[in-house]
């Protein structure tokens, strides 16, 4: 074996570093933008709380329950593991493939693209409206460039040791989670005006707004209607894409538990220490929201930037440069999360024979350098495209519907292999996974009923994996016979 390489990863990572990887993958941009699209679905205080309720109880019960997987199958990989072991190779590759593809990738991109609008506040010159060339195929902004400095930054951190990751996302989930405590603090403590008891008389009147968004603030009071019954089940599916988008990406460190130490205990514990947190800081966000902002301009805010408006009412003049910085803070430890992580699923998938070869190895500290910087092409390729928003719509119904077919894995494996080893068990079985089962099941018909739109193009990429599996199938064969 040449001097250049590692032939396995190295266990470098406790339970509070799980715990940080959990929380900092899933807070990127999210919570300070997506409040202000579920107010314009749902129209009430009541719904509001309600969706990131609902939202949070499913993230809490999918973490509990994998749990018992990642307890099962400590190994790189995570989802990709799961549900291999539990269907068979092609499954487990068409979640791969769909995560590379999209899942992972077009999040990224998202993220760092979300740094650069905020970053423009402090330096426009650097924000996603300053034009800079036309490429002919596609027009180039420098917040796309900012992007794609970002992630190729985080890459090489990652690329140079587990324990430069390992830092970066301590420090920047920290700051943030201590930032995002002290603003829902001081929306409750500096507020010069409370909107609260204004805002929950329209309790669980569902309402959705009809007309021009930039009318009048008399206008805005007034074009709202009542909905109810089926009209409500499609405003609630279509309020939870936002809510589900920013509540993604917690089982990242399942994909890591090659480097963790005592897997068995911490992936569980990590899951259930890191959701717990982050579902505790949306519901507070949203409830700080409801005090400091009228439902109008929670629903319509510059931009859909409601952390902005909020934080404009609590500190008024710098406002906008807080959260810009927060924003900044936040996406950045985000995307450290979801690059470090996401190269592991690529890694093992290279080690079955399904995905680019080089991406298999492990460099000289133990890292899969390689699988790390495809990555970070594709990723470069969505922040270009400026298609990471409509993407990220429709893989809210992939990513669920993964969800759910990797906990009906568990009531699979449960049958196939009784006498396995499970160190942790899921907790609430049968009942909580089959309570996430039918919740999934119930926001991807819902998807599909009303909003065809987000869930189609996210069906068709899943499915262009099953002939890229058998070509690498055919091509393994291939080789193997020469």
């Amino acid at each position: 074996m040449s001097q250049s390489t590692s032939s396995s990863f190295k266990p470098t990572l406790g339970l509070w570093d799980g715990t940080m990887i959990v929380a900092g993958s899933m807070i990127g941009s999210g919570i300070f933008i997506v409040s202000a699209d579920i107010t314009r679905n749902v129209g009430s205080a009541g719904w509001l709380i309600a969706i990131w309720l609902i939202t949070g109880f499913m993230t809490l019960t999918a973490a509990l329950s994998y749990g018992e997987l990642s307890s099962m199958f400590p190994k790189a990989g995570g989802q990709y593991v799961y549900l291999k072991e539990a269907y068979n190779p092609l499954m487990g590759f068409l979640y791969g493939w769909s995560f590379f593809a999209v899942i992972q990738t077009a999040t990224i991109a998202a993220v760092g693209v979300a740094f650069s609008k905020f970053l423009a506040y402090l330096v426009p010159e650097l924000g996603n409206n300053y034009f800079l060339f036309d490429a002919g195929i596609i027009k180039v902004y420098s917040g796309q460039l900012v992007s794609i400095a970002i992630i190729s930054l985080l890459t090489y951190i990652n690329s140079r040791g587990v324990k430069e990751g390992k830092i970066i996302q301590t420090l920047f989930t920290s700051a943030k989670l201590l930032a995002l405590f002290g603003l829902i603090a001081f929306g409750f403590l500096l507020a010069k005006e409370s909107f609260w008891a204004q805002n929950w008389q329209t309790g669980f009147q569902a309402q959705q707004y009809i007309g021009a968004a930039d009318a009048t603030s008399a206008a805005l009071a007034t074009n709202w209607t009542g909905i109810s019954g089926a009209a409500l089940m499609g405003a609630i599916a279509a309020a939870m894409v936002g809510s589900i988008f920013s509540s993604d990406a917690w089982n990242n460190v399942t994909f890591i538990a090659g480097e963790m130490k005592n897997p068995h205990r911490n992936i569980g514990l990590s899951l259930l220490l890191g959701t717990g947190i982050v579902t505790l800081i949306y519901v507070s966000a949203n409830l700080m929201y409801l005090n400091v902002l009228p439902l109008n301009e929670l629903a319509f805010p510059a931009d859909d930037r409601v952390a902005v408006a909020a934080a404009n009412k609590i500190f008024p003049g710098v406002g906008t440069y807080v959260i810009a910085v927060l924003i900044m803070v936040s996406t950045f430890g985000c995307n450290n999360g979801l690059i470090m992580a996401g190269a592991r699923v690529y890694y093992t998938m290279a080690k079955d024979g399904l995905f680019f070869k080089k991406a298999g190895e492990l460099n000289a500290v133990s890292v899969p350098q390689t699988a790390l910087w495809i990555q970070a092409v594709v990723a470069s390729i969505w922040s270009l495209s400026g298609k990471y928003g409509q993407l990220l719509d429709m893989i809210s119904f992939v990513v669920v519907l993964f969800y759910m077919l990797t906990i009906i894995g568990i009531f699979i494996l449960r049958k196939k292999r009784p006498d396995a080893e499970r160190p942790y068990k899921a907790f609430g079985y049968p009942f909580l996974p089959a309570l996430y089962i039918l919740m999934g099941a119930a926001f991807c018909i819902l998807l599909i009923v009303y909003k065809p739109e987000f869930t189609w193009p996210g069906l068709i990429i899943v499915l262009l994996g099953v002939p890229l599996y058998y070509l690498a199938i055919s091509r393994n064969k291939t080789t193997a016979t020469h």
